[in-house]
């Protein structure tokens, strides 16, 4: 299957307005069974539903506690923004779990409803993490989590 990933639209909004820090703040991975994205209408933590329960190795993030992106890095190089980290990962106990989308978001409020969501990542099918497995998004080397390219400034004088 093809693994896709998307910008929500109001995350660059939330950027310019400092409500998201890459660099700085938690950005948190929420793993999900069975959420919709919405990429017009939502905006925040509140908005995602179906995340996976907090059991058999994963762990819930929207308070800071669960996976957060470590290593983060960003370059600007020959026009193109790009965000990066390391592969995040989930090592699976008992039953293990299954997810069919990853959503990052920024969770420096801890609270469901102000943490604003950056992008989402579609896996194309239900991956599952069986005991003692261990579950990893593998970001690519380039583009990493994701990139912005800029256009000419259509629009000014």
């Amino acid at each position: 299957m093809v693994v896709t990933a998307f910008w929500y639209a109001n995350a660059f909004e939330r950027m310019l307005n400092v409500e998201i820090d890459y660099l700085t703040d938690n950005i948190a991975v929420l793993l999900t069974a069975s959420y919709v994205p919405n990429q017009d209408t939502h905006e925040d933590g509140a908005d995602v539903t179906g995340e996976i329960s907090e059991a058999n190795g994963y762990l819930a993030g929207q308070d800071g506690t669960g996976e957060n992106l470590l290593s983060k890095t960003h370059d600007n190089t020959l026009n193109v923004s790009e965000l990066d980290a390391a592969d995040p990962q989930w090592t699976a106990t008992g039953a293990g779990f299954t997810a069919d989308i990853a959503v990052f978001l920024d969770v420096a409020t801890g609270v469901a409803s102000t943490n604003p969501l950056m992008t989402w990542m579609d896996f194309g099918q239900s991956e599952t993490a069986s005991g003692g497995g261990t579950f990893t998004i593998a970001l690519a080397a380039a583009p990493g989590l994701a990139t912005i390219t800029p256009a000419n400034a259509a629009g000014f004088p």
